[in-house]
């Protein structure tokens, strides 16, 4: 193969990579905000529950209390401040809640945990913790997606605008 063709494979190549490139951001940065109102792109925050007062009577009855929620979905770096105003000591995990006080939990692991709970009819409360989206993440992801679209969109443009004078091309096939 002489040089000029090789050129022109390099030169296909380098637009393919342009336009690709411009493909992922333009579909992974739309992704993402079409994902915008997840947990997840969000900075850590202090999530307060408050445990009503009767909640011990409602859960004696095994009646769920509306208010709380049977799983909770948190980012890394959240506190969860669990505000007691029943008139019991209230337990959630390793944390016991005396009535009308106030604890909290740090998440700092992303982990997906079902805790022991006294202010749940199930006696259980789902903890979600993930990884927050970051620049970097959203970074790596584009960086991940270059190389196979890359790779697609110039094979593909090969096989719809053979490349004249290549080997195997159309033109030398009908020449031979």
């Amino acid at each position: 193969m002489d040089k000029a063709v090789v050129r022109i494979y390099l030169k296909r190549l380098a637009v393919v990579s342009a336009i690709s490139f411009v493909l992922v951001i333009i579909f992974s940065e739309s992704a993402f905000l079409l994902q915008k109102d997840r947990v997840e792109n969000r900075p850590p925050e202090v999530i307060t529950l408050t445990i009503p007062d009767g909640a011990a009577e409602q859960i004696g009855q095994g009646k769920s209390i509306s208010s709380i929620p049977e799983e909770m979905v948190f980012v890394l770096g959240d506190v969860l401040e669990v505000r007691n105003e029943d008139h019991v000591t209230h337990r959630l995990g390793p944390m016991y809640i005396p009535a009308g006080t106030t604890a909290t939990l740090s998440l700092n692991e992303a982990d997906n945990q079902l805790l022991n709970c006294s202010f749940q009819a199930t006696s259980y409360l789902g903890l979600d913790v993930r990884q927050p989206t970051t620049i970097l993440t959203r970074l790596l992801a584009m960086l991940a997606a270059g190389p196979p679209t890359i790779v697609f969109l110039y094979l593909n443009s090969l096989l719809v605008y053979p490349i004249k004078g290549s080997e195997g091309s159309e033109a030398d096939r009908q020449s031979g």
